[in-house]
């Protein structure tokens, strides 16, 4: 669960970084780069622990798969909450369509 937990905590980190500055388009894009690669290092020091921690329990398959299932719910609460967008029934089916990936990923064969 370490592992998870870090994983939780650099994707809010990287999509902040990655989409905080949709917000502030008036704001120059050096300005957007220099802030969100600030953001995007303390993603980083945490990414890294998680997976280097995780490799032990998980195949680096399933360390992706995890990270990109936790930087979708993660993406899915900044978009609604902070950028305010709607979640559309198609989005939905699509997300589900990455937890079958998910399935298929983690199931032992």
């Amino acid at each position: 669960m370490y592992t998870v937990f870090l994983l939780i905590l650099s994707n809010i980190f990287m999509t902040t970084a990655w989409y905080w500055h949709l917000r502030y388009k008036g704001e120059p894009l050096w300005k957007v780069i220099v802030i969100s690669w600030l953001i995007a290092f303390v993603e980083y020091c945490l990414a890294v622990p998680a997976n280097r921690i995780g490799s032990g329990q998980f195949s680096a398959f399933e360390l992706k798969t995890i990270q990109e299932v936790v930087s979708l719910l993660i993406f899915v609460l900044f978009a609604v909450l902070y950028l305010k967008e709607d979640i559309k029934w198609n989005y939905i089916v699509g997300f589900v369509l990455i937890v079958l990936a998910v399935f298929f990923v983690f199931k032992k064969w």
